[in-house]
């Protein structure tokens, strides 16, 4: 988990796209702070913050001696999150697409065919 994006920020993208996608569903348990942060190789702290941060958010439930579950509250994203998510994702395209050597005017030229097609549907 290298990106230049906090530790914290990854646990928290990687829980909420994990339920966008149906991948992690309402009930379903997550690991303990512990395990996850062995897992990662990480601080638990580091895990305690993403978690209280979801929980804070209502994505998560936690049941002392139980665990920490996904609740069924449904994720709208405020427009400062939606804004933070969304540069994110450009910046890895960019990163990416520059690695293998594609221009960002190539992207654009595709990113408006696109938007041509979508037109003509």
């Amino acid at each position: 988990m290298s990106s230049g994006v906090p530790v914290y920020r990854q646990i928290i993208d990687a829980v909420l796209g994990g339920i966008a996608s149906g991948t992690l569903l309402p009930g379903e348990q997550l690991p303990t702070v512990r395990q996850l942060a062995v897992d990662l190789s990480i601080n638990p702290n580091t895990v305690v913050r993403a978690y209280r941060e979801l929980e804070i958010r209502g994505v998560l439930s936690t049941q002392q001696g139980t665990g920490t579950f996904i609740t069924d509250k449904k994720i709208q994203p405020d427009d400062a999150e939606r804004h933070r998510r969304t540069a994110q994702l450009v910046r890895e395209l960019l990163s990416r697409a520059g690695a293998e050597g594609i221009t960002i005017q190539e992207l654009l030229d595709h990113f408006e065919a696109l938007k041509d097609d979508q037109g003509r549907v």
